[in-house]
């Protein structure tokens, strides 16, 4: 019943385009989403491992160290990026030219872009496809 009581709500905003024009679903999931969480904590929803038939382990939790780069590597892959450019302008210059060909044309382009991968940074790919089709905008 309850599903039937939902379809009803969202007809009666005129339908699913309309309910989405006022983000409703979105709204709806939020609150189910939070709803959930409460009844979690609460513990009113049972989860093994969660909130029921915890671990008795005293151990504490290991705490990751975060590694942090040098700037000495820092600038040796910068040199080493720069370096392998070079070498490959030739290639990367074409592979770029064949993936924004490819793009354009609204084709398939996975496999230039595993090509130009080979030669290319991802700033570079990034780059020659923002020059086809601009910033991605999300719709809502």
């Amino acid at each position: 019943m309850a599903v039937y009581e939902e379809f009803d709500r969202i007809a009666a905003r005129g339908g699913v385009l309309s309910a989405m024009d006022t983000m409703y679903q979105r709204s709806k999931i939020q609150e189910e989403s939070m709803e959930y969480e409460h009844r979690k904590h609460s513990g009113e929803l049972p989860i093994i491992g969660v909130n029921t038939y915890l671990s008795d382990s005293s151990e504490p939790e290991q705490v990751l160290e975060l590694v942090r780069s040098t700037d000495r590597s820092k600038q040796q892959q910068i040199d080493n990026v720069t370096a392998y450019q070079e070498l490959h302008k030739v290639e990367a210059e074409a592979a770029i030219q064949r993936l924004r060909e490819v793009a354009c044309q609204g084709e398939n382009i996975f496999e230039e872009l595993l090509h130009a991968s080979r030669y290319c940074s991802l700033g570079q790919i990034s780059h020659a496809l923002y020059a086809v089709g601009g910033e991605y905008r999300r719709n809502m």
